[in-house]
């Protein structure tokens, strides 16, 4: 079964709906706007329920197959779409460009909405599966985690949820191209903040201070090392320094130093190693400067474990839609963060990306969703619940 041709006919009232909100981004839980148009459209494609306000600004609507649920096993599969945007201004040029400075959606959480609005306007049309569709549209990813405060609000055990399902757009991933893995595919997202203290003074009597420019300098490098000497070769692990902070003439040698950073893994093993050894590596070698060290870390989101059955019915519907050559189902894991994993803790399920094409990454000033990936995107969805939820 190949691309849906209604999503064909649909396309250009999709798109505007994806623009719409392009034009108009709202930021974390803030996306009022965003939310309301998304239940409002959910009400108007006749859904059968439309719940606000799940996970403070989320949005679930409620769609019930040509059979009876109880009839059919009572099958509940979730839909996840992310709504918000990022706090980054945009330099894409384009006519449907953020209209709010300092704001732009940059991860393609605008097309994340819209595909999955297409497939509700679809399925709510022909309703030709059996059992209960939820439809979940999520606030503040970028950093919020409006996924678990959605699974915390009781997403799941309110709706019967059974089995739940997100997708990204990927750029650099051909359009009409799918791709996702079993276990591991996007990596946790943990933060730490070292608080270095030594003693200031005059530049050009460093003998009389010590000196965090110095011992701030030493623990970047020390750092460095654990990936590559305290980690199995064969895991994945990521420790950057992002951010360094200190002084503020040239002939001072500052009193305290501050240094920020970002730590990825794709085990929880290895993520409480590298936790353990950032803390040891900080504390020691400031000591050895004769500095101290506050060290702070900070764990965001967990790991994004697809489940390998669920995967596997993932990976055979993008085929039925884009064909068995253009499914990856053995990409390799993104050592990105997504919040949709508290939701694949909670119930099993999939994560899955879809191309993008040749256009610029996520997060850049002039990242733009492709408009070309729609259909494919919604026709994932849409066969999605009639493959899981066939019709009686």
């Amino acid at each position: 079964m190949p691309v849906i041709n209604r999503f064909a006919e649909l396309h250009d009232e999709i798109v505007a709906w994806r623009r719409d909100y392009h034009r108009h981004p709202e930021l974390l839980y803030d996306v009022h706007r965003t939310a309301a148009d998304v239940a409002k459209k959910l009400r108007a494609f006749g859904f059968d329920e439309v719940v606000e306000g799940i996970g403070r600004t989320g949005v679930v609507g409620v769609l019930k197959g040509e059979s009876d649920p109880a009839e059919a096993g009572g099958r509940v599969i979730g839909l996840r779409a992310d709504m918000d945007a990022l706090p980054i201004r945009e330099e894409s040029g384009k006519p449907w460009a953020s209209e709010i400075p300092g704001k732009m959606h940059a991860c393609g959480h605008d097309g994340h909405t819209a595909m999955l609005l297409g497939a509700a306007r679809y399925l709510s049309e022909t309703r030709r599966f059996s059992g209960t569709a939820i439809f979940i549209f999520q606030p503040a990813e970028e950093g919020g985690a409006g996924g678990r405060a959605m699974v915390e609000d009781g997403l799941m055990d309110r709706f019967a949820i059974e089995e739940v399902y997100g997708m990204h757009n990927m750029p650099g991933l051909p359009l009409g191209h799918f791709a996702l893995r079993p276990g591991p595919i996007m990596a946790a997202t943990d933060m730490f903040s070292v608080e270095i203290d030594g003693l200031g003074g005059h530049a050009a009597q460093p003998h009389r201070t010590i000196d965090t420019i110095v011992a701030a300098s030493a623990i970047v490098q020390a750092i460095q090392s654990i990936v590559s000497r305290n980690v199995d070769p064969l895991a994945s692990a990521v420790v950057s320094v992002t951010t360094i902070n200190a002084g503020s003439a040239f002939n001072v040698i500052p009193q305290r130093a501050k240094l920020t950073g970002t730590v990825r893994s794709l085990d929880a093993l290895v993520r409480d190693q590298l936790e353990r050894r950032l803390r040891e590596v900080v504390q020691n070698v400031a000591a050895a400067y004769g500095a101290t060290a506050h060290f702070t870390y900070t764990r965001s989101y967990p790991v994004t474990v697809n489940h390998a059955e669920q995967a596997e019915k993932a990976a055979s519907v993008a085929r039925d839609v884009a064909g068995e050559l253009n499914v990856d189902a053995s990409h390799a894991p993104v050592m990105g963060g997504e919040d949709f994993s508290f939701m694949l803790e909670a119930r099993p399920g999939a994560f899955i990306f879809v191309g993008n094409g040749d256009t610029a990454g996520l997060h850049h000033p002039a990242y733009d969703f492709n408009d070309a990936a729609i259909n494919h995107g919604s026709s994932y969805w849409a066969r999605l619940v009639e493959t899981l939820m066939p019709a009686a």
